[in-house]
């Protein structure tokens, strides 16, 4: 149940039970009234009747000695020489009787609560009418109460999920002029992401700096070690430079992703042999198989990036056999190693987060590399672990 559906269901709740509760307090305060008012009538009249009868001998009113209908706990009342009023519901109607014993002689009399009841009733009536409209004049009044509350939540989710899947741009504004909670709840987050917005901003304009920095003397370093004399010190130079320059590519390609620097050119291809081309230079240990070809439309040169980094990515961090398969627009690279990390499943791919025990296995930049190509040429990437075993890398393209 959402917050407008609780928030309508408590105020029909407490709306109900003060309905009630008033109805029952005027219902008893009115049966009351009526009872009294009857009771003081019925026995001015039975102390008038006996005061008539003391003077004249003869019974005013509808006065009656030792009359048989009287009920018997009032005869017995007036029996023992006591004054007594009794409301008695009857075949015939409710009366209000009142008896007084005087000289062995029982005098009572009785007078109509037939009219009392009806106003009862119709007093009874009127407030269940007045209960129920006010009832639902409450509920549409918390309907539309609860109603603006949850669309400006309802709005804030919206804007969090919208910052959440990378866009700190967005904001949530001011939503209306109200300075309540959920108004402070929406500057929070506009605050927050602001905030976030800012360092992202330093960490890649930081990540693209030191890259650009880097360039120039690894590229004079390069160069110096290619001059060493033949050796095995020589090899050794010239492996960790090209390591050092591979990394430095790979973060000025990192921060021109996020920085949306470069624009995809989206052309027509067949994945089948698009695929071959790309999967030449991976070697033997690399399987392709077709199940069902497809033309999409896409960045080749992008595209080679994404799967080429999904397939070293196999080999450094999982086992032989490596499958790439095509079933119609979508691609899976498998391999038969121990599987994603799951932090990588929970929370994807981080710069420089490899999931490997041994920190000389890669720097954690060609899943970040191959997601940020597959979300500009707009390609799914999903990443998951094969049930049978080993990490599962599936690209869905849209045709």
């Amino acid at each position: 149940m959402n917050l407008r559906r609780q928030i309508a269901v408590t105020v029909a709740l407490v709306s109900c039970l003060v309905a009630l509760t008033v109805g029952l307090l005027v219902h008893q305060a009115s049966v009351q009234q009526h009872t009294d008012q009857a009771r003081s009538a019925a026995e001015n009249a039975l102390d008038a009747a006996l005061d008539g009868y003391s003077r004249t001998g003869a019974l005013a009113w509808n006065a009656k000695l030792d009359d048989p209908e009287l009920p018997p706990r009032l005869r017995e009342l007036a029996t023992d020489g006591h004054h007594g009023s009794m409301l008695v519901h009857g075949p015939t109607g409710t009366r209000m009787w009142a008896a007084a014993g005087s000289n062995g002689r029982i005098f009572s009399l009785w007078i109509d609560f037939d009219q009392d009841e009806k106003a009862i009733s119709d007093l009874d009536r009127s407030i269940m009418i007045s209960a129920a409209l006010s009832v639902v004049v409450t509920v549409l009044a918390g309907v539309l109460v609860a109603h603006r509350i949850s669309r400006r939540l309802r709005t804030a989710a919206r804007t969090a999920r919208t910052i959440a899947q990378g866009d700190l741009g967005a904001r949530i504004g001011s939503l209306g002029r109200s300075r309540d909670e959920v108004a402070e709840l929406a500057a929070a987050v506009d605050s927050m992401s602001a905030v976030l917005s800012s360092k992202l901003e330093n960490e890649q304009r930081f990540t693209a700096d030191v890259a650009h920095e880097l360039r120039t003397p690894l590229t004079g370093l390069l160069t110096a070690a290619g001059l060493l004399p033949p050796g095995r010190p020589t090899e050794l130079v010239q492996d960790r430079v090209r390591v050092l320059c591979a990394l430095t590519e790979d973060l000025l390609e990192v921060s021109r992703l996020d920085a949306g620097a470069e624009l995809p050119e989206l052309s027509p291809v067949t994945l089948g042999p698009l695929l071959r081309r790309i999967l030449a230079v991976a070697g033997p240990a690399v399987e392709l198989r077709i199940e069902a070809d497809a033309e999409v439309t896409t960045d080749p040169r992008r595209l080679d990036r994404v799967v080429a980094n999904l397939v070293t990515n196999a080999q450094k961090h999982g086992a032989a056999p490596i499958q790439v398969v095509v079933a119609g627009p979508t691609v899976t690279v498998r391999d038969h190693g121990p599987g994603y990390p799951a932090d990588v499943l929970e929370f994807g791919p981080q710069r420089f987060r490899t999931g490997a025990r041994e920190r000389g296995r890669g720097h954690g930049l060609g899943l970040t590399i191959a997601q940020g190509h597959a979300a500009a040429i707009g390609v799914g990437l999903r990443l998951a672990n094969h049930p049978d075993g080993g990490a599962l890398a599936e690209l869905t393209f849209r045709q």
